[in-house]
């Protein structure tokens, strides 16, 4: 059934403006055509904010209940969102990790201000090491991400590892400085090794050896090697 310009039943409010062509007549309204508009802009991005929100949060949970390791599949399933949806917003898990802690880093930036202001660069760095070991061992899947960035050659490119890198970049020029550590040392270098360090010695009861670890990753960056940084603890 087609429906005329000034039918009675078109002054509902559901039709306004032209009515569309029917049978390439004019004039006529064919209510099997149906125009579907695109939200709005603006209401695209706010779906797509609170999606990406969402996200980042249920893969937060994901993580604190020890479950590091699961799937994005996965963690679209929990999400209740597709899987298209995760990846356009977190291309790889490490982009999801980094984005899960990407707020929690200005305590470790707190920290190098403190241990700075107490002790001499080197050893500021050296403590510092291993602050960001404790933090790091309180946040499932950021060393495993952290590695994977490094091993891709994208350390420092993430909000995670950039401001860790920056946070070295400091205690590294605050050592050059004091004639202390070795100038031009590059930030994302140090962060690798320490990611790297982690990987494989960063077990609570490896604490002493990722200690002494430190030591000789500290001495090798000095103007001038200490040869009395001790070894063991």
């Amino acid at each position: 059934m087609t429906l005329k310009r000034g039918d009675p039943r078109l002054a509902d409010g559901t039709v306004t403006g032209d009515l569309p062509v029917s049978g390439g007549v004019p004039g006529y309204y064919d209510p099997t055509m149906v125009m579907v508009l695109p939200p709005p802009p603006g209401a695209l991005r706010a779906d797509a904010r609170r999606n990406r929100e969402h996200l980042v949060a249920t893969a937060a949970e994901v993580f604190a209940s020890g479950q590091p390791g699961i799937s994005l599949d996965a963690i679209a399933k929990r999400a209740g969102v597709g899987n298209a949806t995760l990846y356009r917003h977190f291309p790889t898990r490490e982009d999801l990790v980094e984005e899960v802690y990407r707020d929690q880093i200005r305590p470790l930036r707190e920290q190098a201000l403190t241990l700075l202001a107490a002790e001499p660069p080197a050893e500021a760095l050296h403590r510092w090491m291993g602050c960001f070991a404790e933090w790091a061992a309180e946040r499932r899947g950021i060393v495993e991400a952290l590695v994977a960035m490094s091993a891709a050659g994208r350390f420092g490119t993430g909000p995670v590892c950039d401001q860790v890198q920056q946070i070295l970049g400091m205690l590294l020029d605050a050592g050059a400085r004091a004639g202390e550590l070795r100038a031009g040392i590059d930030p994302v270098d140090v962060g690798a090794i320490i990611a790297s360090l982690l990987a494989v010695a960063g077990a609570p009861e490896q604490q002493a050896q990722l200690d002494r670890m430190f030591t000789i990753v500290v001495d090798g960056l000095r103007s001038i090697p200490d040869p009395l940084s001790p070894l063991v603890s």
